[in-house]
């Protein structure tokens, strides 16, 4: 396989990390599995075989986070991390990328895009899977990652399964029939009972030459704003998502069903889910002092600091210097819109 030229998108807010992850230091910067290395440099760790170097590797981010990246990845060559000066979702970062990555490489070059903020258990098998997708994608398709369903989630989008199309590295790959956006509890469940549907990752691979030509037929004015004037057609973009884009419209699309242990780190049940031991009453980031607390996740950014609790149950604690959120775990999803309700404010503009 010819070297493939991991993208990794690091532009992300986090918001429903707040308030550990903030405008300034979202959430791809911060170390939530329990290791001392960022969910960005883990990312880069990850891909780094794949890439055959630190030549190969690029980053797309935003321009106020821009610094944090050259010090978190100290070893990225400067031309490769592309700073979007506003951000307008992952389409024209795939767009944008895809273009300086074919200017250099070529229209055959492999590309492959990678969120910043996510968790592999296995990396092993992480990169025989992006081999093996590769060898789908050097076939001409637009290849995805399915990650194979555990449980009838609401906040990830699916992904159905059509006719199969081979098997490459004893992946078995398919058409795309279809994407469907965080059904409900009831949709969830139909899914996942059908077996023909994958959680979407939000990992792809494909040729560059032919990610282009999809954009050109599915994203006409995008394509013409970033050839004719590249990153200073950013503010005048429209914001779109590569799914809506093209995902949801192209013949290209092939999802590759995997196994690999996988979490998006959508919100802080996610640290549960990675760190909670069994027997372990609550979830600890913090000196905590319970009495008669269960199901919780309790976190301090100030290793002096003593959080108490008395008769709680399944609640998120989370203390970061000037801010303190408190929040059923069963409403973490609506993390988001309290930082909303914050930033409509301009005292509290400082929380962000």
């Amino acid at each position: 396989m010819a070297a493939l030229i991991p993208i990794i998108l690091a532009g992300g807010k986090g918001e429903r990390f707040w308030p550990v992850s903030r405008l300034a230091r979202p959430k791809q910067f911060l170390c939530l599995d329990g290791s001392d290395r960022s969910l960005l440099q883990a990312t880069a760790d990850r891909l780094l075989p794949l890439a055959e170097g630190w030549e190969n590797l690029w980053v797309i981010t935003a321009a106020h986070l821009a610094d944090r990246v050259r010090e978190q990845l100290p070893e990225l060559p400067e031309a490769n991390l592309l700073v979007e000066p506003v951000g307008r979702d992952t389409a024209p970062a795939v767009a944008w990328g895809t273009l300086e990555v074919a200017q250099r490489y070529g229209d055959d070059a492999l590309v492959g895009f990678f969120p910043a903020d996510h968790w592999i258990a296995d990396e092993a098998a992480f990169c025989q899977t992006l081999r093996a997708a590769a060898e789908l994608a050097g076939e001409g398709a637009i290849a995805t990652l399915g990650i194979s369903p555990t449980y009838p989630a609401t906040g990830y989008g699916y992904i159905e399964q059509g006719q199969a199309t081979g098997t490459h590295g004893n992946l078995n790959a398919y058409t795309v029939s279809r994407f469907t956006e965080k059904p409900d509890a009831p949709t969830a469940q139909t899914f996942i009972d059908s077996g023909r549907f994958s959680w979407n990752s939000g990992m792809f691979i494909f040729p560059a030459g032919v990610m282009i030509a999809e954009l050109k037929t599915h994203a006409p004015d995008l394509m013409k704003a970033l050839i004719a004037d590249g990153v200073d057609a950013y503010p005048s973009l429209e914001k779109l998502s590569i799914d809506y884009a093209v995902m949801e419209h192209t013949d290209r699309a092939q999802v590759m069903p995997v196994t690999f242990g996988w979490d998006d780190l959508g919100d802080w049940n996610a640290v549960e889910r990675l760190l909670k031991q069994p027997g372990d009453r609550n979830v600890d980031l913090a000196t905590h002092v319970a009495l008669d607390t269960a199901g919780s996740i309790v976190y301090s950014a100030d290793p002096d600091e003593v959080v108490v609790t008395i008769g709680l149950e399944d609640v998120v604690i989370v203390r970061d210097g000037n801010a303190t959120l408190i929040v059923r775990k069963d409403r973490t999803q609506d993390i988001k819109a309290a930082v909303k309700k914050l930033g409509a404010e301009d005292r509290f503009q400082h929380l962000l």
